[in-house]
């Protein structure tokens, strides 16, 4: 059994649920129910803590809190969506077999290991088919992983702190940007995930594009500034399949109204792909779309308001 316990600021990190939602919760419906330290500080058991990624991730696939707080450890496991053998088996097949064994160095926690394959793969491919056949499948992989719970948290993090490295790194040894367009990349609050604008901001400053990385989590008021002080002909979002599917519409909406019309307005990711583009806001489904939606630029093709 696991008697360690966590902070508050410890959980709302690892769950996404804020300290304030957690203290509504604790008052509403009697759970999460923590534990008090020596200074009257909450401390949220694992178990705790576990039951709440769950019901966070059921959250984002548009439950509602209310029922999820009270129901069972049973009931929420019926929840959780199961895939047929036959649906498994087929999402496997089509799954590359040395992307893959990429997943074994992680489960393994040989970091060593990972980033040498993977290297190795990258000069092999070169970076454009390394993104796109390797990077990009590869993260798919992981998450359906973690979702079926066939890897630990702290295994994906080790994954996505390793791929961060290794593109980071294939950035800085790229020539200098200073072409054309200028753009932005970055993600809205609450958005955390990073791989998916690393991918793009690579193909698109392979493309000579001038990418203007702001990381994750910005105020849409401060992502309207800096298109401004940076003069940005792009501002390109990314919203990860955890991101909430109902709030992106709003987002995207808010944001085009608060960019001057010169300014495109892109959104991709696991998140979007449901959504359809309309004037001003272009939804951009993979990777070799946005290399379309840049071709489509350059020749005054874009989707404009």
């Amino acid at each position: 059994m696991n008697n360690s316990s966590f902070s508050i600021a410890m959980v709302e990190r690892d769950t996404g649920l804020s300290k304030d939602v957690l203290r509504v919760w604790e008052r509403r419906y009697g759970f999460p129910c923590p534990l008090r330290d020596a200074h009257g500080e909450r401390q949220y058991p694992a178990d705790q803590v576990e039951r709440l990624r769950t019901i966070k991730r059921l959250m984002d696939q548009g439950h509602r809190p209310g029922k999820l707080l009270v129901a069972s450890p049973d009931e929420l496991a019926a929840l959780t969506p199961k895939r047929s053998p036959k649906r498994t088996q087929s999402i496997k097949a089509a799954v590359d077999e040395t992307i893959e064994a990429l997943i074994e160095p992680i489960r393994q926690h040989d970091a060593g290991a990972y980033l040498q394959q993977m290297q190795q793969r990258l000069a092999r491919q070169g970076l454009q088919a390394f993104v796109q056949d390797t990077v990009a499948p590869l993260t798919w992989r992981i998450g359906l992983a973690w979702e079926e719970g066939r890897i630990e948290v702290f295994e994906e993090h080790l994954y996505t702190e390793l791929t961060k490295r290794l593109l980071r790194q294939a950035i800085a040894g790229l020539p200098p940007g200073g072409g054309t367009p200028r753009v932005i990349l970055t993600s809205v609050s609450e958005e955390a995930h990073v791989l998916g604008l690393l991918m793009v901001e690579t193909l698109l400053a392979l493309e000579g594009a001038e990418c203007i990385p702001l990381g994750t989590q910005m105020p849409l008021l401060e992502i309207a500034r800096a298109a401004d002080a940076h003069a940005a002909d792009i501002v390109a979002l990314s919203f990860s399949v955890a991101f909430p599917a109902r709030r992106i519409p709003g987002l995207l909406e808010q944001l085009r109204r608060l960019l001057p019309d010169r300014v495109a307005l892109w959104a991709g990711g696991s998140g979007v792909r449901k959504l359809s583009s309309t004037p001003g806001i272009e939804i951009i489904h993979d990777l070799p779309q946005t290399l379309a939606a840049l071709a489509d630029f350059r020749g005054g093709r874009h989707n404009r308001g």
